[in-house]
């Protein structure tokens, strides 16, 4: 499928002061697409357990404006940033669509064959999953720019420990330690336990939005798992609305994480844990969110710099064998004891070899073959924000720890801010960056690394001369207007069949107990419409409680489930359910209230 999008460059009128708006929109799509982050590993989505959701952050001062964009999904893309802003006429420059890097959403939306093709069990890109994204989103944005008002903001940073570790350990170490005395402390520092914090609030005093980065990734629950679900940041999103209220519009951004992993108890993969980190990471950002209100104004300086950068001074692209492997937490059964796909199994190599200690797979000679560079991220887009003294840098790399230190670094020497928040995956996916020490380790961070032991420098380099270049009230593309995608397209969301269908129960409900890793629930099924007929970013189930059947919980909340059990036969499930006394409960699936339980 070939196409081409065409951004324009559109300046906005001044504004007074800060404006900011904010909105949310749901994302959820119908059962039937391919995961994205597990590979082949991963499993078909048949349903959710709580929404997919874009969250969208509008500032404006003066001629700057910016929208951070918040999905629920793998990464950004290329073609939904291009797409969206050809949709609103919102500049490029200032338009930030970054994610949670989820491993429970589906793929198929990227603007590279490489990750449509493999980062998913299934390949291909979705047109049109893509295009309800788009419209999506685009909603989101045009809300969030129609409804802003005088605001102020203030971004904070707090240290949350223990809800993390790092997965790669031997390939971490081997970075220099610049102060010895932190030396011995390597094994316990192996993390960023920085969270930043942008709060927004109405000069009236009401809030608008906090948006959190932090980096974890997306894998609190198992390969297995076949719902859609927004993984452990779900539950971020849960506890800091808890504490915060309903007003403000919640999201989170991805940090440097790529060898950081949620500290889980052993074998223990599930909502369960899923939970406890997630609502910890969400407890301490809303703690920091008290902290700000004296910090609060109405006159921070914004602006925006967007760069696409060519690959032309890297290493052709190439995948390592330790790809193959898995990471640590999820590696692939037998092989990833196997050399030269186990960890830590470098290739002897010489000094003018482009891609150093990685065991090409398939070999330099054969790849290229098999996989040409086409098929491989070729543009990489790098993204500087100002707002206040604080630079939020995108990348679209997963991005280790040391190495988003690197980046960090480089921009702080150009610019002289010392607060500087790198986030992974930001407008497109496009693999690894590891430190050259690390990438000589052969991890699987390090044979993910496409582009060679050189990439985290230049990254570093390409911020750098961006950041330095984004002043007060600047907008600034080095990005050609228009751009032309050519990519392989395959439909998996499902055909509509406009079948006059009215749903029916499908038998009692029934409870279903506690394990080790999964929480008990209540379940109970009914018949349906075809999926393709159903309308899945809308509300579908929820749970009443007599007498008066009030409504006690819809499934916007993370205890309940929808899936899709094949020949128009759907089950709702109720988890960790709070049953008091011996009053009676009932689901209500799309206007039909289920047979009563107790």
């Amino acid at each position: 499928m070939r196409f081409t999008l065409a951004t324009p460059e559109i300046r906005r009128e001044p504004v007074e002061g800060l404006l900011a708006g904010a909105a949310e929109v749901d994302i959820t799509p119908p059962p039937g697409l391919p995961k994205a982050g597990y590979s082949r590993n991963a499993r078909t989505g048949v349903g959710y357990r709580g929404r997919l959701r874009a969250r969208v952050l509008h500032l404006q001062t003066g001629t700057t404006a910016l929208a951070i964009v918040q999905c629920d999904l793998l990464g950004g893309s290329a073609v939904l940033q291009r797409a969206v802003a050809a949709a609103t006429g919102f500049p490029l420059a200032g338009l930030f669509l970054g994610a949670t890097h989820t491993h429970g959403a589906p793929g198929q939306f990227l603007g590279t064959d490489l990750y449509n093709g493999f980062a998913s069990n299934r390949p291909g890109f979705d047109p049109v999953w893509t295009k309800f994204l788009v419209a999506q989103i685009s909603e989101g944005l045009t809300r969030a720019v129609d409804t802003r008002r005088p605001a102020r903001l203030a971004v904070g940073a707090t240290e949350v420990w223990g809800l993390t570790r790092n997965r790669s350990l031997p390939a971490h170490v081997r970075n220099p330690v610049p102060d010895q005395r932190t030396a011995p402390q390597r094994a316990y520092a192996a993390v960023n336990p920085r969270l930043h914090l942008l709060r927004v609030d109405g000069t009236d005093g009401d809030p608008l939005a906090a948006l959190v980065v932090f980096g974890v990734h997306g894998t609190g629950l198992p390969m297995s798992n076949s719902v859609y679900n927004a993984d452990l940041w779900a539950y971020v999103y849960e506890e800091l609305q808890a504490r915060l209220g309903p007003a403000p519009v919640v999201g989170a951004l991805q940090g440097t994480h790529a060898d950081v992993a949620p500290a889980l108890r052993p074998g223990r993969a599930g909502d369960v844990e899923a939970a406890r980190i997630g609502r910890g990471i969400g407890a301490a950002a809303a703690d920091l969110w008290a902290t700000l209100e004296p910090e609060l104004r109405d006159d921070p300086a914004l602006g925006a710099g967007f760069r696409e950068a060519g690959t032309e001074a890297l290493p052709t692209p190439a995948l390592g064998a330790a790809l193959i492997a898995g990471a640590y937490e999820n590696e692939t059964p037998v092989v990833h004891r196997i050399p030269p796909f186990r960890a830590g199994t470098p290739k002897p190599h010489s000094a003018t070899d482009p891609h150093g200690a990685k065991w090409v797979l398939g070999s330099r000679w054969l790849q290229p073959v098999v996989m040409p560079a086409r098929r491989f991220p070729r543009t990489l887009p790098v993204q500087v924000l100002r707002i206040g003294s604080t630079l939020l840098v995108g990348q679209p790399f997963e991005i280790t720890v040391d190495a988003g230190r690197r980046v960090a670094s480089a921009v702080t020497a150009a610019t002289g801010l010392d607060d500087v928040v790198v986030t992974s995956v930001a407008n497109e996916y496009a693999g690894y960056c590891t430190t050259p020490e690390e990438y000589s380790r052969q991890h699987y961070e390090g044979g993910h690394t496409l582009y060679g032991p050189g990439t985290a420098k230049f990254l570093a380099a390409q911020a750098a001369e961006l950041a330095a270049a984004v002043g007060d009230d600047d907008m600034i593309t080095e990005a050609p207007i228009q751009r032309t995608f050519d990519l392989p397209a395959r439909r998996y969301w499902p055909e509509r069949s406009d079948a006059l269908v009215d749903p029916r129960p499908a038998g009692p409900a029934r409870f279903v107990d506690v394990t080790a890793d999964q929480d008990a629930y209540w379940e109970q099924g009914w018949y349906d419409a075809p999926p393709g007929d159903l309308t899945w970013n809308e509300p579908i189930a929820r749970v009443e409680r007599a007498p008066g059947w009030e409504t006690l919980i819809d499934d916007s909340s993370c205890a309940l489930e929808v899936r899709y059990a094949g020949k128009n036969r759907y089950l709702v499930r109720w988890h960790a359910p709070e049953l008091r006394d011996d009053r009676e409960y009932r689901f209500v699936v799309r206007g039909l209230a289920l047979r009563p339980f107790n």
